[in-house]
Parts: structure tokens; C-alpha cells; sequence
């Protein structure tokens, strides 16, 4: 099965659309086949765009960004801010930046990235958001955690999303071992919502 962190899709396309409520506010998503969940958003992320904190002014990362429902929540709670999207997979980003005009979302953009590789290494953020892709494995997910380090802003944080029986407590392990404080902000159905901070 091709799973949807490749860098391009095989699977033949068929768009489709759904409207979808976040924070307040109803967003319109263009989706397709060999993208993350598809047919709507999933509950992981739905957790974590309900539960993250993000003042306006910030400059925000989503690591993984899929079609965009976190980064394009993030840009509609930081309008003066500015949100960069990465995701490795070249269909999923192309659908996130139609997204985000089809919204009129214009403080944010969606790159082609294998995780944190097209990210200037000087370029800091306030906050880091990940749904990680828990498929592509454990080191995968745990490098994320590990190189989010050196792009974070003193005092700045990262959130993950990720489910108990998916690796949330060795998630945390690592987490604990890279961070001066790490707090469990939500937890529902199996999933963790977890902050980590940068000293």
C-alpha cells in the first residue's frame, strides 16, 4: 500500500470537497486521493487545532501539513503572523496552497519539505505543529521531535498529536529527554495532545 508521505502520489486523482468547522470558523477543503485522510479531518487533528495556543503576532510551523486544517487554522488565529507549511508529499501541498485561497488565508504557504529540510536553518518559530506520520515510523516521528529543537524560539513550543496505542508514551520519553518542560494538555479517545517547551 503507498502510504501518503510519499513525494508524489501514484493513485490517480479524484478532488473532492468538504466544509469543515475550526475555531469558530467554517473552512472549505479541497482534497484527493493519496493525501491524509481525505473524506474529512481526523480526530487527531481536530484535537490539536482545538487545543493549541496561538496568540496573534506569532510565527508559526506545521510539520506534515497534509491539505492544511492545522496550518490554516493556525493563519486564521495569527493574522499578523505568518505560518509556514511543510509537507514531503507534492500533492498534499499543492492542494494546501489552493486551500488556503480558496479560504483567502494570504499570511501563510504550503513548500515541498522532507520534514524540516527546505526550513532556513536561522528561521525560528513561535510554535511548531505536528500530526507526525506515525507510519513512516518511530525514528521518523522522533527526528521530527529532535530537529523541532533548533527551530524554536526561546520560550517557544511544540504540540503533537499523537495516539496512546501509536507510541504517545515513549513519545513522551523522548520529548522529556529533548525539552525543559513538557505538559500533557489534552488527552481524549486514545489521543495526547502534548506541549513541549523550549528554554
Amino acid at each position: 500500500m503507498e502510504h501518503y508521505y510519499t513525494n508524489q502520489p501514484g493513485a490517480d486523482s479524484m478532488e473532492q470537497t468538504f466544509t469543515f468547522d475550526l475555531r469558530g470558523r467554517e473552512f472549505r477543503f479541497i482534497t484527493d486521493r493519496g493525501v491524509f485522510s481525505k473524506n474529512r479531518i481526523d480526530f487527531g487533528s481536530v484535537l490539536l487545532i482545538e487545543t493549541m495556543e496561538i496568540e496573534d503576532g506569532m510565527n508559526v510551523l506545521d510539520v506534515g501539513c497534509g491539505y492544511g486544517p492545522i496550518g490554516m487554522t493556525a493563519a486564521s488565529l495569527t493574522p499578523s503572523g505568518r505560518v509556514m507549511m511543510l509537507d514531503i508529499n507534492e500533492r498534499a501541498v499543492s492542494l494546501a496552497n489552493r486551500n488556503l485561497a480558496v479560504n483567502g488565508i494570504l499570511n501563510a504557504e504550503a513548500i515541498v519539505s522532507d520534514r524540516f529540510s527546505s526550513v532556513p536553518p536561522e528561521q525560528k518559530f513561535d510554535v511548531i505543529l505536528t500530526n507526525p506520520p506515525i507510519r513512516a515510523g518511530k525514528q521518523i516521528v522522533h527526528g521530527i521531535f529532535e530537529d523541532a529543537v533548533n527551530f524554536l524560539a526561546p520560550g517557544g513550543s511544540l504540540w503533537i498529536v499523537i495516539q496512546k496505542k501509536q507510541g504517545a508514551p515513549s513519545a513522551l520519553v523522548k520529548l522529556q529527554e529533548l525539552y525543559s518542560e513538557v505538559r500533557e494538555v489534552a488527552k481524549k479517545k486514545g489521543y495526547f495532545i502534548f506541549q513541549a517547551i523550549n528554554s
